[in-house]
């Protein structure tokens, strides 16, 4: 995991957080006073990510070194910062920037921590005869639409869906990058292994979405990369059921996990390598409903909760 080397004097409750020089890709969080000395370390090593540059010196620094690179500026002078942007983008490095006094927590463990949706889209919908569920309608559009919508509100930076259908791949269209399984008749661990695999290498975590979740909502998605990326957090972080221990999806996962999601085979999921390593997982409440749809039953309990003004057939 890339670890978030803070080289001035700031308390960050950030996951990964180190005051020593870290072996491995990492990011640097440092104060504007201090940039030079951030900027001579990103030259020396290759393995730095981003810079992280809390108040923002008077003097324009040389910042070639970033070309390539992200670098993620605060400052409460608006003047300043969009200067100092425009300097950085000149040296061609991935800029972004929030004007503030003081550092904003969730923002910086946002742009230090990229996180990417997994939404697994390519079950055989076995209990649900003669139909693809994750088109049948809720809120007015496929389902499978309001997965990818609280993916992305919620703060993912990238959005995968496995699928397996051509039903399934027209109805996301441009909404979210597509991934073929055509292993997907073997069962969950291909679906989960083929999203894995196409996440981009910046990304620090997958979030992993069932595509038959329509009631996840983005509170939900947001609260989960919160509580991931706090300092002292475990690999996993999923929902909790209410009872001690249970969880339920969407599930976060640690790319230090992914080797052992890697190894899995049949129907298995993040779930036999979790459930049997309890002390790899935090849990957050739920912040909405959990019910996935496998049913006919299921969808007409759904569609009682939140009825349409025009019900469609199923699809």
């Amino acid at each position: 995991m890339t670890a978030i080397f803070v080289m001035s004097d700031l308390e960050l409750p950030i996951r990964g957080r180190t005051y020593r020089e870290p072996e491995g890709p990492h990011s640097v969080v440092v104060r504007g006073r201090d940039l030079d000395a951030a900027l001579q370390h990103a030259g020396a090593r290759d393995d730095c990510r981003a810079v992280a540059v809390i108040g923002l010196p008077t003097q324009d620094p040389d910042l070639t070194v970033m070309k390539g690179r992200r670098l993620f500026l605060v400052d409460a002078d608006s003047s300043r910062l969009r200067d100092f942007a425009e300097i950085a983008l000149r040296a061609d490095a991935d800029v972004e920037w929030i004007r503030a006094a003081t550092p904003p927590f969730d923002r910086l463990a946002d742009a230090l921590l990229p996180v990417g949706a997994v939404v697994l889209a390519a079950g055989s919908s076995t209990r649900m005869a003669g139909s693809e569920k994750l088109l049948l309608e809720f809120d007015g559009r496929p389902m499978i639409k309001s997965v990818i919508e609280a993916a992305s509100d919620g703060g993912c930076h990238q959005i995968l869906v496995v699928y397996s259908s051509n039903e399934v791949m027209q109805a996301v269209g441009r909404d979210a990058e597509l991934v073929h399984n055509p292993q997907a008749h073997t069962g969950m661990a291909s679906s989960l292994q083929v999203g894995l695999r196409a996440l981009r290498s910046d990304m620090e975590a997958a979030l992993v979405m069932l595509g038959d979740q329509p009631m996840v909502g983005s509170r939900t998605v947001a609260e989960l990369l919160r509580a991931w990326r706090r300092e002292g957090s475990r690999p996993a972080v999923a929902v909790s059921r209410g009872e001690a221990g249970k969880w339920a999806p969407p599930v976060v996962l640690a790319r230090e996990l992914w080797d052992e999601l890697m190894a899995l085979k049949g129907d298995a999921g993040a779930r036999q390598v979790l459930d049997h390593r309890p002390e790899l997982v935090d849990t957050v409440p739920s912040l909405d409903r959990l019910d996935d749809i496998d049913t006919p039953e299921d969808y007409a309990k759904i569609v009682k909760l939140f009825p349409r003004p025009n019900p469609t057939p199923r699809a």
